[in-house]
């Protein structure tokens, strides 16, 4: 039996590029039409990202403030898509689902909690 191919995955060039990129577009709006998170995570960076281009410090602390943030987006998003995956599958209760979800949160959580130690060591740093 042969396996099926995706539609997607027979793209190549500039065409693989221009769907890559459609895709990435819709998963954006997606994320900021469908999740709360989200949407608070993308306003909390826009203004800390500012923050952190008018602070006093090195290029490389505002690449390390400002990238430490855009991990939390990304983490946010793998989480979503987690999310969306499960209640794909079944909305009905069950421990895995619980499970996954949970081990998303705990990555979101991980990451604003890595993002805050590196806001919190650049200013006491620079500050202090």
């Amino acid at each position: 039996m042969e396996n099926p191919i995706s539609e997607f995955k027979t793209l190549r060039g500039l065409e693989r590029i221009g769907a890559a990129c459609r895709n990435t577009w819709d998963g954006l709006r997606w994320a900021w039409r469908s999740e709360a998170a989200f949407r608070q995570e993308v306003v909390l960076i826009v203004i800390a990202s500012v923050v952190a281009l008018l602070l006093p410090v090195s290029g490389f602390q505002k690449l390390a403030l400002v990238g430490v943030l855009v991990v939390v987006l990304v983490v946010e998003l793998i989480n979503s898509a987690i999310e969306a995956v499960v209640d794909r599958i079944s909305l009905e209760r069950h421990p895995l689902s619980k499970a996954a979800k949970d081990l998303g949160s705990a990555a979101v959580a991980l990451t604003l909690l890595l993002a805050a130690a590196t806001w919190a060591v650049v200013l006491y740093n620079r500050f202090v």
